[in-house]
């Protein structure tokens, strides 16, 4: 099968064998990827892959099963699906967990569905497993405009939650704004902690991607007991504390990610988010966020994109 490598850091397409099938899994046919970060850093070698996992980058695809392991019930045999995947996605055919398919709906496009999996299931872990967010309780979302951000507004929106974001522009906070954001600070030209001192706003579940100098100023704005959800570390791996304000407001602060989880986790996760939304992806009350369709033969160019930080939502690869 056709795959894009990335040795030394190029992006090149090859050839390679076809996946061989554990009984637990399924062959998907590729048809959009989804292009994350991190797809990103395991190209420049910052980011390996786990053991056991495929070494060809990509964490999301959507497709059409083509072929079923031992253990796979035959009604995903040909299916339209969307699906997380240890790695391999950045080819023409990839092996998948069979628990942790999802239906495609037929009225949703391949390129939509492959800007859902990670970036809803990395906020649905956020916000309600870690976060706890309840109806009525206000989420702070940093980097609001990105993938994972558009995905947590609008999940926290569908709760009954009051939503405030951060965003390093006005087009991007226009964009957040859009999809359900109730306020929206341009960090560059607003400190979020006076905004929201000066709305009278405390954050109950913080999802932040930032860290660094944002740990404080997330402890600024808490709420009592609330819950700092830390995915990343955009502004630096260290920071000063003050564990005193921890304290005082009973702060917890939990560091996540969801690459490196167990297959039963992910499962699980899979499980709980259908649960809960499944039926308002089938009844399209989400907005997917894509902010770029593009070949596959583009690779290059969307990963540009996510480094130079120009996309408000998903930048998609589609398989041709």
């Amino acid at each position: 099968m056709k795959y894009i490598s990335h040795d030394e850091g190029q992006l090149a397409f090859g050839e390679i064998n076809k996946p061989t099938l554990n009984s637990n899994e399924v062959l998907v046919k590729v048809a959009a990827i989804g292009v994350n970060r991190a797809d990103c850093m395991q190209r420049q070698g910052k980011y390996p892959a786990p053991p056991g996992d495929s070494p060809i980058l990509g964490l999301e695809c959507a497709g059409t099963v083509t072929e079923i392991g031992s253990k796979v019930d035959r009604i995903w045999l040909n299916k339209r699906v969307f699906t997380l995947c240890a790695g391999g996605a950045y080819s023409e055919y990839v092996a998948v967990d069979a628990k942790q398919l999802m239906e495609l709906p037929e009225a949703i496009s391949m390129q939509q569905g492959a800007a859902i999996s990670e970036v809803y299931l990395t906020a649905f872990g956020a916000l309600f497993e870690l976060g706890k967010l309840q109806a009525g309780q206000t989420a702070l979302i940093h980097a609001g405009a990105s993938g994972v951000g558009g995905a947590a507004i609008q999940m926290a929106k569908r709760v009954g939650a009051t939503v405030v974001i951060t965003a390093g522009s006005d087009e991007k906070c226009a964009h957040a704004k859009a999809l359900g954001a109730d306020h929206t600070i341009n960090y560059k030209t607003t400190d979020f902690v006076e905004y929201m001192k000066t709305h009278n706003l405390v954050a109950h579940t913080i999802v932040d991607p930032v860290a660094g100098r944002y740990l404080n100023k997330n402890a600024a704005v808490a709420a009592m007991d609330c819950q700092i959800v830390m995915l990343a570390f955009l502004d630096g791996r260290f920071a000063e504390v003050d564990f005193a304000r921890l304290l005082q407001k009973r702060i917890s602060l939990h560091a996540s990610t969801l690459r490196n989880r167990s297959i039963e986790f992910k499962r699980r996760l899979r499980d709980q988010f259908v649960a809960r939304f499944y039926n308002d992806i089938v009844n399209k009350h989400f907005d997917f966020n894509l902010h770029s369709v593009l070949p596959w033969s583009k690779v290059s160019e969307a990963h540009a994109i996510l480094e130079r930080n120009e996309n408000a939502g998903k930048v998609i690869l589609v398989v041709e």
